[in-house]
């Protein structure tokens, strides 16, 4: 193909000393500034990621942990009921506070609540055990600071106090008294010394309070009005400490005002006047994880975040705060320590472990109890005909021979036999049958005091005859053959109570 003809009058070069030169286009000042603009949103994106992390790295170096082995577990499910140990230790350490008495104080559990969270999130408990409270101390073994492990001895018919500090005790200690006496296992543990009381209460620019009557309390040097007040500081914590300006001055009518102040508190924390104003939450932040000491499966910040987040959830209405049951110590002439209620304590603490509200929940949740409930409706077989295979699945060894034993030799329950290990562990007892069997089903569950939320319709197996028979496995809640299984719906009706969203005055 021709090349393209040149036009007349264009010649083939420039003239000399004009050689042309390639000219580069122009950049509009739109294009200059949307590019300036998002390089410097970039490196400032970049700088703030940074900063939040570098941030967030200085929070967590705020925490103090402590190893307490297999007392805590080694980590935290967002998805699971939880029980978290919130432990405040009298130890005189930090500004301003060697004044207090006991000075030389190890760091006793001086106050202690035991913080249970509904699987559903729909509820909260809060079960504050008295420092008073006389129990057996069990065996406990601590990691020691050149990492080897100690075990320090038990204590008989010793104050629930000295479950920390005592001999070098540390919180998993505390931990191991908390299931002993109650049966419930702490997943967790936070605690905290007299400054996070002192160092919260500033963060959140106080918390009100209420006083039935003026307050002059010379030994605590609390001094308030009738009616409400704020409180931080050097008050609040006077507030906390006083035991000779309420009830009987003892250690039961304290505890009901920390936890009026405890539900101030969250109150406090939770409203839109702190969650909005980000100095209050930095503030928060700096005095939160200054003043805890946890254990290491909730050490890092972004878990303790988590914690604080799945417990946001719980409506402050169903956030209830309750004490053990007790009652004055016979073996003691002037009553100065307390001992458990064996007569109302033992349906508080089943309530807790089987994660049953001590409030009203949602009507969603009573519609599902009342259909759980229907379960148990209707017709019965009698003892001679229910056939049932037993597996043990988390119950004691030798669980199945004996409930066995029981439903032949006691209840009648001739058709029945046991199969050894199911294969998997529960946490409760299980009855598994189909529709046809109910009538069965409903005659065992009678038997074994077996809530109906434990009978699970649709399923059943063949037993060694090749017919048709009822599935019974043994959960970690197996008591013992005869024992009921059946779990409290609801409080004893004189246990103390308060919940987290009212506001009431101490006197």
């Amino acid at each position: 193909m021709p090349g393209p003809r040149r036009r007349r009058g264009v010649p083939d070069e420039p003239p000399p000393g004009r050689r042309r030169g390639r000219t580069k286009p122009k950049k509009s000042r739109t294009k200059k500034i949307v590019l300036w603009t998002g390089g410097s949103m970039a490196f400032v994106l970049v700088a703030v990621t940074a900063a939040g992390y570098l941030y967030l790295k200085h929070l967590e170096g705020n925490v103090q942990t402590t190893d307490v082995g297999d007392a805590a577990k080694s980590s935290f499910s967002k998805d699971d009921a939880f029980n978290i140990l919130i432990i405040g230790t009298d130890k005189r350490t930090g500004a301003g506070n060697e004044g207090y008495g006991d000075k030389g104080s190890v760091g006793h559990a001086d106050t202690n609540i035991l913080l249970h969270v509904s699987k559903d999130r729909t509820n909260a408990t809060a079960l504050s055990i008295p420092r008073d409270l006389i129990v057996d101390v069990p065996d406990c073994e601590t990691k020691q600071a050149d990492g080897s492990k100690k075990v320090i001895g038990g204590s008989q018919n010793v104050r629930f106090n000295t479950s920390l500090g005592q001999g070098g005790r540390d919180a998993g200690c505390t931990m191991r008294t908390v299931k002993a006496v109650t049966g419930i296992s702490p997943d967790h543990f936070m605690m905290a010394d007299f400054n996070a009381v002192k160092t919260l209460t500033s963060a959140v620019d106080g918390v009100t309070v209420c006083v039935g009557k003026a307050v002059n309390d010379p030994d605590s040097h609390l001094k308030l009005p009738k009616g409400e007040s704020t409180l931080e500081g050097e008050q609040a914590l006077a507030f906390l400490r006083t035991r000779h300006s309420f009830g009987n001055q003892g250690d039961l009518d304290r505890i009901k005002v920390q936890q009026q102040f405890l539900g101030a508190l969250s109150r406090k924390m939770t409203s839109s006047d702190t969650l909005t104003n980000p100095k209050k939450l930095l503030d928060l932040a700096e005095a939160a994880t200054k003043a805890l000491t946890v254990d290491t499966g909730i050490g890092k910040v972004s878990t303790l975040k988590d914690v604080a987040l799945e417990l946001k959830k719980v409506p402050p209405k169903n956030i209830t705060f309750t004490t053990v049951p007790v009652i004055d110590n016979p073996a003691e002439k002037v009553h100065a320590t307390v001992v458990v209620n064996q007569t109302t304590a033992p349906q508080v603490f089943s309530m807790i472990k089987d994660d049953v509200s001590f409030t009203a929940v949602k009507q969603e949740k009573k519609k599902e109890k009342a259909a759980v409930a229907a379960r148990l409706k209707g017709s019965r077989s009698a003892a001679s005909d229910v056939r049932v295979d037993i597996y043990n699945g988390g119950a004691p060894s030798g669980a199945a021979q004996e409930t066995l034993s029981w439903l032949q030799n006691t209840e009648g329950v001739t058709k029945s036999s046991q199969l050894g290990n199911a294969g998997k562990t529960l946490s409760k007892t299980t009855l598994e049958y189909s529709p046809d069997q109910a009538d069965q089903a409903r005659k065992l569950a009678d038997l074994m005091g077996l809530p109906a939320a434990q009978m699970k319709p649709g399923k059943s197996e063949k037993n060694a005859q090749g017919l048709p028979a009822i599935v019974l496995t043994l959960g970690k809640d197996f008591k013992g053959a005869g024992e009921p299984l059946t779990t409290p719906s609801k409080a004893p009706e004189n246990i103390q109570k308060a919940t987290a969203d009212k506001q009431v005055c101490s006197t």
